[in-house]
């Protein structure tokens, strides 16, 4: 049985996962208990569809699937308050980043353990999770929450889980600070900032939804919409000449602090 679920948190990430499950139908509200001190819409409507917020401490003990949903910073802290109120048959499934499941293990007294490093997508079922146990009930587990909630990927090597974080969890918000950026260009270039912003971001999302619907390489739809020597590829050769370098030089940067996280 994988309910009832305790949510550890419903921040910006649990309140998605809350939000996703909720819309498809995947766990009914009264399958959930929330602790959160400073709980918001999700975790609000939540309760209004059955779950219990902030329950009492005895009520923990069934729990069956606990989601440690905190900040990596305050994680040991949310263990220490919970561990000892929990059934011995409990799954610990994280989505703290950078957080390893050994540590996450000895702080709930040796129960199984999954890593998942999730997007805030899950909330329109659009979500990516990326999954890593050693233990196979706790990673069926994981399965069981995040199949609802989008496309999962299951990692054969923890230490992936930085790469994972960088290339996946992270990358929603490069995706976005492009955007910024185009926009911003766009005004530069003499678009009202209304304009600039309808035709970046219907353009992108197109863009994403054409790439996810022929499966094609997204190297080939490049070479498909640049003609030799026009706008593309002028500012192709623009991009092109720091872009690589750019993203590598990102991606290392997030896996270094998961790593500092994890320390």
């Amino acid at each position: 049985m994988i309910t009832p679920i305790l949510m550890l948190g419903a921040g910006r990430m649990g309140g998605a996962m809350i939000e996703g499950w909720l819309a498809a139908g995947a766990f009914d509200g009264r399958e959930l208990m929330i602790r959160d001190p400073f709980p918001g819409p999700a975790a609000l409507a939540a309760q209004a569809a059955g779950a219990v917020l902030n329950p009492p401490d005895a009520d923990l003990a069934r729990a069956k699937t606990v989601v440690l949903g905190v900040k990596p910073q305050i994680w040991r802290e949310a263990a220490a308050e919970t561990a000892a109120w929990l059934g011995s048959g409990a799954v610990i499934v994280s989505i703290a980043a950078g957080v390893k499941a050994g540590d996450i293990a000895k702080a709930f007294g040796g129960r199984c353990v999954a890593r998942v490093m999730p997007t805030t997508a899950a909330a329109i079922g659009q979500g990516t999770a990326s999954l890593y146990a050693d233990d196979p009930a706790a990673l069926a587990r994981a399965h069981a929450l995040f199949e609802p909630l989008g496309a999962v990927v299951d990692l054969t090597d923890e230490a992936l889980m930085h790469a994972a974080t960088a290339v996946s969890g992270s990358s929603p918000a490069y995706l976005y600070a492009f955007i910024e950026a185009l926009e911003a260009a766009g005004v530069a270039a003499g678009l009202s900032p209304k304009e600039a912003q309808r035709l970046a971001r219907s353009t992108l999302t197109g863009a994403a939804a054409l790439l996810a619907h022929t499966g094609e390489d997204p190297a080939e739809l490049r070479r498909q919409v640049t003609s030799p020597g026009g706008t593309t590829q002028a500012a192709l050769d623009v991009l092109l000449a720091a872009l690589p370098d750019l993203m590598r030089d990102a991606v290392a940067a997030a896996v270094r602090r998961s790593k500092e996280l994890g320390a």
